[in-house]
């Protein structure tokens, strides 16, 4: 198109170029060197002062928060600059709201005449061109959608294969020398990732463990990988209880791996919302372990019996585990002198703590030892009683029974999750083609219904072979080695504690009520 510019030197020319990833696919007519080339040829035929070129090279369309972007911005702002030119309206950006914002308020606001060579716009004339603005960049916008929504689909397909699409590995591990997304363990730093659950293992507490640390001077993950902090504080560069605890229960470290726990809001947004655990993406098996499965479970059991409690000051065997019968909220602890001067910690209900005057529950206050020992004692009662060999023999003899049936089930899941995957894995092929033109709508649909009904189908066979894997007889050689393991070391050892106690409830007249996790010693007690 024929632009016309009468008074060349009343214009300060910012030369604008932007090439992101999705436009390398277009050919080398969209490269930086094209864009500056076609930009110079325009400024020296109408004799244009160019004041700078701005170059954004690898950012999208849709973000506006690009560098040399905003640094274009700012000399607007300086009033060095009254001219933006590019190649075309999509180089400025792909974002139709943020396009016509710049378009049709902050340009003009500021006297700046905007020209996109190719698509013939000059907001210094009027012209047709111009008037269809709007619709150009919503077509642009379009585009970005559908290229973001191939993308999503390509990375969702790659976590689902259990193939690593981060840009770092969780702390312990490293990118694969040679291998694309694959992990492989970091033998610097992973002495410390055992120490970490090492140290948990041995019941420490995570704020505990966070403390050995920052004390013993282990860097953070975040300071062995150089990453910037925005905004330091009196933190920075220091181990954190929730950094421990989320370490503790990635299954990364066993071997699986763990993706999608956080999504985008959208294609616009670089805002990411954490996701439920159902919804992340878990494929077992893709790398070497650092921790073994069972001291894996153990440990997230210990940690997870801890969130009903907020006491950070005191530690004791029942933390985590004891709750109040009549209002079934967690018992707080509190400390009290004696009369020699001692700490001694007490139980008391926290409903009744907070609402004392309301009336909602009572006091429930005991010493905290006395129903320590009280719950030692019972729980050696019940496993002693449990231990007799006359009660374990029919129980083994069923086990043994069960087992070879145990073996069909655990085939039969193995070869539905294979149906599974293979089945979603289809669906994104299929989506895929759907977008590319190469399936029709409505074969697209008519194919996706019946795919997904079959998953569907799938999913409730599995559903009701993972409900009879959890039979109680599955459990029973567990129960009695922890069991042995308890009687041994039952004053000392939470981890034991926790493995066979779910909760410890205690009455209005100091009644204490034990339930067990598995099913065999609830019998006995």
């Amino acid at each position: 198109m024929y632009l016309e510019i009468s008074n060349p030197m009343d214009y300060h020319v910012a030369l604008y170029i932007r090439l992101s990833k999705e436009d390398e696919s277009e050919g080398p007519s969209q490269s930086v060197q094209n864009q500056e080339s076609l930009l110079r040829e325009f400024v020296q035929q109408h004799r244009l002062q160019v004041v700078d070129t701005y170059v954004d090279d690898g950012w999208s369309g849709t973000n506006f928060d690009r560098p040399s972007f905003q640094r274009m911005i700012g000399d607007i702002e300086a009033k060095k600059v009254n001219m933006v030119v590019t190649k075309d309206l999509s180089r400025l950006g792909r974002d139709y709201i943020m396009t016509g914002h710049y378009m049709e308020r902050y340009f003009p606001e500021h006297r700046v005449r905007y020209i996109s060579l190719l698509d013939g716009i000059d907001t210094g004339v009027d012209s047709t061109a111009n008037d269809i603005t709007p619709f150009r960049a919503i077509m642009n916008d379009m585009y970005a959608k559908d290229i973001s929504k191939k993308i999503k689909s390509v990375k969702r397909d790659k976590q689902r294969k259990g193939q690593f699409i981060g840009g770092k590995p969780v702390y312990g591990y490293k990118m694969h020398p040679t291998e694309k997304n694959k992990i492989v363990i970091d033998e610097e730093v992973a002495p410390v990732v055992r120490r970490i659950f090492s140290m948990a293992l041995s019941g420490m507490s995570c704020r505990k463990i966070a403390q050995d640390l920052n004390e013993s001077k282990v860097p953070t993950p975040a300071t062995y990988a150089n990453l910037p902090v925005a905004n330091p504080g009196p933190y920075t560069g220091l181990w954190s209880s929730e950094r421990i605890s989320d370490m503790l229960q990635n299954e990364t470290y066993i071997g699986n791996m763990v993706q999608g726990r956080s999504v985008k809001i959208s294609y616009k947004s670089q805002k990411c919302l954490k996701q439920d655990r159902e919804n992340w993406v878990v494929v077992e098996g893709t790398h070497e372990p650092l921790v073994d499965v069972e001291t894996f479970r153990k440990v997230r059991m210990l940690v997870q019996s801890r969130k009903h409690t907020r006491s950070r000051t005191y530690d004791f065997l029942l933390k985590g585990l004891i709750f109040c019968h009549e209002c079934g909220y967690p018992m707080a602890v509190i400390n009290r002198k004696n009369a020699a001067g001692e700490d001694v910690l007490y139980f008391v209900c926290r409903t009744y703590q907070r609402f004392t005057k309301a009336g909602v529950c009572t006091c429930h206050s005991i010493k905290e030892k006395t129903v320590t020992d009280a719950v030692i004692a019972k729980v050696q009662e019940v496993c002693e009683r449990y231990l007799k060999p006359q009660e374990l023999l029919p129980i083994a003899e069923e086990a043994v029974e069960k087992a070879d049936k145990q073996n069909a089930v655990e085939n039969e899941l193995q070869a539905i999750q294979s149906r599974i995957d293979s089945l979603t894995a289809n669906l994104d092929k299929m989506y895929l083609d759907r977008l590319s033109g190469l399936l029709l709508d409505a074969d697209f649909q008519r194919i996706y219904d019946r795919v997904k009904l079959e998953r569907a189908q799938l999913e409730g066979n599995r559903q009701e072979l993972e409900l009879r894997k959890k039979s109680p007889v599955r459990n029973e050689d567990r129960a009695k080695e922890l069991v042995q393991r308890f009687l041994d070391s039952a004053e000392t050892n939470r981890e034991l504690l926790v493995s066979l106690v779910e909760r410890v409830e205690l009455t209005e007249k100091k009644e204490i009520i034990i339930k067990f996790r598995f099913p065999e010693l609830s019998k006995v007690s």
